[in-house]
């Protein structure tokens, strides 16, 4: 439980505990890569670094519940290496005033073996100066691409992947001329639309304007004006989980889905409900998970999510899901560094196999290809349209 500071309270700390804390060695960079030091024979501790308020803290409460499934399983199983695993929690939302001094104390203790993030790029580079290339560090959700840092693992869908192909799509088949951008402050918007401005030009549109908000924005009027002084045929969305619900729902109530439709790559199930049915027309998303998606892939790790939590479970979404796919992937990592002949400075150079909700695979040397879907909002549901 977190509780608020009373004058006669000590601090709560940042985490919550799951247990005894390990105490493994580091790794350390060298030569661009990180040397990786042979783990201690105890139980692994991994900080699961998640926003828990804010913004984005909609992403929470299934995105603990997709680590807890996938740790469950990997215990049930040899754990990763044979050796069990827990979670500790870390809450990482972009308000979070304390997110580097944590990590920095656990790391610096020796209290963590790895992190898995779920959280915006904000976020991840704040943890990136704290404490980036001491652990493993495993980056979970969508993200606008590039990162190189070693020891850091993204393995999300990026820009170039979700917004190209859907921007050439939705050209090809509704024809906007005039497209209008609006995103939060931050890297991934900021990227995300400049690598828009020319996938539009290429489908025959202009970006005619674009616009940033403060996470926690709640009035969008100046934006809609915008919108409308634009005369816009579409908007791109970047704008991150009660901001996206925010603007939605005030987007809908003025009428404007029937002049313009919306393209985002970050609408997961739980923003789609907190928008409503009556705000979400011609409202399309381009990820890499759905919960409608009928593989068979989805189909077995929706039954395995129900039936360990049971049918008032945390809403699947693509954010959650996410750290389902993480925490595979790291065992997957971790367990080719512990075999006898794996060269640790060769980790994450070859590709991976491990259990994904959504097919993903892991080609080697920071490549990881997930299938792009393309959706469209029906009621309080995703259809998935096409594979893109």
């Amino acid at each position: 439980m977190f509780l608020s500071r009373g004058s006669d309270m000590p601090r709560p700390p940042a985490f919550m505990p799951g247990g005894a804390l390990a105490r493994p060695p580091r790794f350390r960079a060298t030569g661009g890569r990180p040397a990786w030091p042979a783990l201690a024979q105890q139980e692994l501790q991994i900080a699961l670094c998640v926003p828990l308020g804010g913004t984005a803290g909609i992403w929470g409460p299934s995105a603990m519940a997709s680590a807890k499934l996938a740790v469950a399983e990997l215990n049930r199983e040899a754990g990763i290496g044979s050796r069990s695993c827990r979670l500790l929690t870390v809450n990482a939302a972009d308000d979070a005033p304390d997110i580097e001094a944590t990590l920095i104390e656990l790391v610096q203790a020796g209290d963590v073996d790895a992190i898995i993030g779920m959280h915006t790029s904000a976020v991840r580079q704040r943890i990136l100066r704290a404490v980036g290339g001491q652990i493993p560090f495993i980056y979970t959700p969508l993200y606008e691409g590039g990162e190189s840092t070693p020891g850091v693992f993204a393995i999300g869908e990026t820009t170039a992947r979700q917004l190209g192909p859907a921007i050439r799509w939705l050209g090809a088949r509704k024809r906007p001329r005039r497209w209008f951008a609006i995103g939060n402050d931050y890297v991934w918007p900021h990227v995300s639309h400049r690598m828009a401005r020319g996938y539009i030009a290429e489908a025959g549109g202009e970006l005619v304007g674009e616009t940033y908000v403060p996470f926690g924005t709640t009035d969008f009027s100046e934006a809609l004006h915008a919108l409308h002084q634009g005369r816009a045929d579409a908007v791109l969305l970047s704008l991150v989980g009660q901001d996206a619900i925010e603007f939605n729902r005030a987007f809908g109530a003025a009428g404007m889905s029937r002049a313009m439709f919306r393209l985002s790559c970050a609408i997961g199930e739980n923003e789609l409900l907190g928008i409503g049915a009556d705000n979400a027309e011609n409202l399309y998303v381009a990820c890499g998970y759905f919960a409608t998606l009928d593989t068979e892939a989805n189909l077995a790790f929706k039954e395995r999510y129900r039936t360990h939590f049971g049918e008032r479970a945390p809403t699947l979404n693509t954010f959650g899901q996410s750290t389902y796919e993480g925490m595979h992937f790291l065992a997957a990592l971790l367990d080719r560094k512990l075999r006898p002949a794996a060269r640790h400075e060769r980790l994450g150079s070859s590709p991976l196999h491990y259990r994904s909700a959504r097919n993903a695979a892991y080609d080697g040397d920071g490549i990881t290809r997930t299938p792009i879907y393309l959706a469209r909002a029906e009621g309080n549901a995703f259809r998935v349209i096409t594979q893109l």
